[in-house]
């Protein structure tokens, strides 16, 4: 965790492009907005195999730059609906291939703050919160915020 006051804190976002995940980026613009904290937003993916474990390098490259695409625009459209105009300029976007919660607790690691979404794409109906924000709150290095709540709910609050 970044220690030194003089720094800028650094504010780590879990995106997947669900609408928890875009109320989860506009709680943490308005924090940042008030401390002048910089915002990451990681969007990580794997391709799960029969074993469970993640395929890496499998595909190709065509298939790769396919998908990488996607998820770029996936992860630009989630910042731009969070931050208003040119605010979203000063995001960092991330996009890593690892499991969710692994990625976003690796992350942790150099973060002042870690924002998650009470459940994501991935998360059975009814759960109050999802797995990934389970194991986010129980391993990060730092302090972990989840936004319970929709982009919709969000914008009301």
């Amino acid at each position: 965790m970044a220690g030194n006051n003089t720094e800028r804190q650094l504010v780590v976002v879990g995106v997947d492009g669900s609408s928890q995940s875009v109320a989860a980026l506009r709680w943490a613009a308005r924090y940042a907005e008030v401390t002048g904290a910089v915002v990451r937003a990681v969007f990580a993916w794997h391709s799960p195999s029969a074993a469970g474990l993640p395929l890496a390098g499998i595909a190709p490259a065509p298939v790769q730059y396919e998908i990488e695409a996607t998820l770029h625009s996936v992860l630009d459209d989630a910042v731009a609906q969070a931050f208003p105009g040119d605010a979203a300029d000063g995001v960092e976007k991330k996009i890593s291939f690892g499991h969710p919660a692994q990625v976003l607790i690796d992350e942790s690691k150099e973060a002042n703050l870690l924002v998650v979404g009470k459940s994501g794409h991935g998360a059975f109906t009814g759960m109050l919160v999802g797995s990934v924000s389970i194991h986010c709150v129980s391993n990060a290095h730092c302090p972990v915020t989840v936004v319970l709540g929709t982009e919709a709910q969000s914008e009301t609050t």
